[in-house]
């Protein structure tokens, strides 16, 4: 496929320590993990990158890291995973660490490490931003609300200005700053955030609709973990339901929805048809541990690649 993809976000590099638990520490009441095995895997925005990627898009990612080992690791993972990297090097601040324990094939623990990029540097991501529009057929906004894309509203004008489709994983309470993207993906939370709980699907669709029109989107998608997934737009619901299979892992599941949707859309797959596609994708994904990615082949199963 040669249709290229700018993912643009917060930007965090995932680590993980496994061990054995064998027995309680003395000094409180907590397991002792005996680390046998390190790990790093891209985080955030760079997994959804790396997801692209290895369903065979070309894509590239602009981001702010650290100037230190982390933002070393990330740069140096992107490279691996054959992933452009448009790094932002803040000096200021640390890059964006999730550190999980795994003990015994289950997660005991996650530590957070987390700064605000600059208001100097967001400055420069957003004139860079603007320079490399051109050339990219599908834009992607992961938002997890750590600072990186608090200039959103501007992103999102310049690359529907530049007639580039624009899909948004959105978080927070306002979604107004999104509008007049492509496409936004809330999970169930980050929609009830916005429009409050439902009692039925009748006012889910009517009060999903709204927003839907309120932001001037073509497509609302809401991700519904066991309950599958349904996309809202002006011509018609889909709805998806759950692929059958056991959950392991639902850590980077929206971001493999995402970038799954943003490949088929750049490679001409209708919205609709597409969502059929990453809902699928997402099923796989949970059956891993930790941020992981989907194949092609595992999507399509006997197509080569």
């Amino acid at each position: 496929m040669s249709k290229k993809i700018l993912v643009a976000g917060d930007v965090m590099l995932d680590r993980y320590w496994f061990g054995e638990v064998n027995r309680i520490s003395p000094e409180a009441p907590v397991p002792i993990v005996r680390v046998e095995k390190r790990e790093e895997r891209l985080g955030g925005a760079a997994n959804v990158a790396r997801n692209a990627v290895a369903l065979g898009a070309q894509a590239a990612l602009m981001g702010i890291v650290g100037d230190d080992d982390a933002g070393n690791s990330v740069e140096s993972l992107l490279e691996t995973s054959g992933i452009q990297a448009y790094l932002i090097r803040d000096p200021q601040i640390s890059t964006i660490i999730k550190l999980r324990v795994i003990g015994r094939q289950q997660q005991l623990l996650r530590i957070d490490f987390e700064e605000r990029p600059t208001e100097l540097v967001l400055r420069d991501k957003l004139n860079r931003f603007n320079s490399l529009l051109a050339d990219f057929d599908v834009i992607v906004l992961s938002d997890y609300a750590k600072g990186s894309l608090v200039n959103v509203s501007a992103m999102i004008e310049a690359a529907t200005a530049a007639g580039k489709l624009v899909l948004v994983d959105p978080k927070g309470s306002d979604f107004h700053r999104y509008a007049g993207a492509s496409l936004l993906t809330p999970n169930k939370s980050e929609l009830k955030q916005i429009i409050g709980d439902w009692s039925s699907e009748e006012e889910l669709t009517t009060r999903a609709q709204q927003l839907r029109r309120d932001l001037r989107l073509q497509g609302l998608l809401l991700t519904r973990s066991e309950e599958g997934m349904t996309l809202f737009t002006e011509e018609q619901i889909t709805h998806v339901p759950a692929m059958a299979r056991e959950v392991f892992d639902v850590s980077g599941a929206g971001d493999t929805v995402i970038a799954t949707m943003a490949v088929m859309l750049a490679n001409g797959v209708s919205m609709q048809d597409a969502v059929v596609i990453a809902n699928r994708a997402g099923g796989i994904v949970v059956g891993k541990l930790g941020t992981a990615t989907v194949t092609r082949e595992e999507l399509f199963p006997g197509t080569a690649g």
